[in-house]
């Protein structure tokens, strides 16, 4: 940030810039706004910070995000724990949350092995994942890992883990969009839409 503004302000901005998406204009952006706004607003925002990092921590379960001993999709009695999805990352549980049609729980894995980002999967949350599957009364484990390099290396690894365990693993189903159209859609997600049919 050019030399011309405040200490402070500078410092603030390149605090910004490490987040992820954000860039020096977009964290100029946001500095100027914090400094126009009222010391309260700006105190709540820095508490909701400090809170977040300090009160939330990984669900001994599923290893998502929580405030709980437990989180609530775990704690949830309604919830139908013989069927685990996998996901990559806390947003990927938000995700199909929204869609209100699932009521299995989950397992996070915290990231998708990736050996070129050194990413082996010690790495990631699989020894609880075989934990769960092990003490319970497991019966469907669904991959839902992202249809990208990472993620296929991902589900396909712990397919093998978990053939010898007698569980069925399940892949989410990969394709066209609704309201997509075939003209513009790439190869592999054309041919991913028929590998994926169904009958109707």
């Amino acid at each position: 940030m050019a030399g011309y503004n405040a200490l402070p302000l500078e410092l603030l901005a390149e605090e910004f810039a490490k987040l992820p998406g954000i860039g020096l204009k977009t964290a100029q952006r946001l500095a100027y706004f914090m400094i126009s706004r009222p010391e309260e607003e700006v105190q709540a925002f820095a508490d909701a910070m400090i809170a977040a990092k300090r009160d939330i921590h990984y669900c001994p379960c599923c290893q998502n995000l929580t405030d709980q001993d437990l989180c609530a999709i775990c704690s949830d009695p309604d919830r139908d724990q013989a069927t685990i999805c996998v996901v990559e990352g806390p947003k990927d549980v938000s995700a199909l949350e929204r869609t209100g049609e699932y009521r299995g729980v989950y397992h996070v894995l915290h990231g998708l092995i990736s050996p070129i980002d050194g990413v082996t999967p010690d790495k990631l949350r699989i020894r609880e994942l075989l934990g769960r599957i092990r003490s319970g009364d497991v019966k469907e484990v669904i991959m839902a890992t992202n249809p990208d390099t990472e993620g296929e290396a991902t589900a396909m690894y712990l397919a093998q883990l978990l053939e010898p365990l007698g569980i069925r693993v399940s892949r989410l189903a990969f394709g066209l969009p609704v309201g997509g159209t075939l003209e513009y859609a790439d190869e592999v997600t054309l041919y991913k839409a028929l590998e994926n049919r169904t009958a109707m």
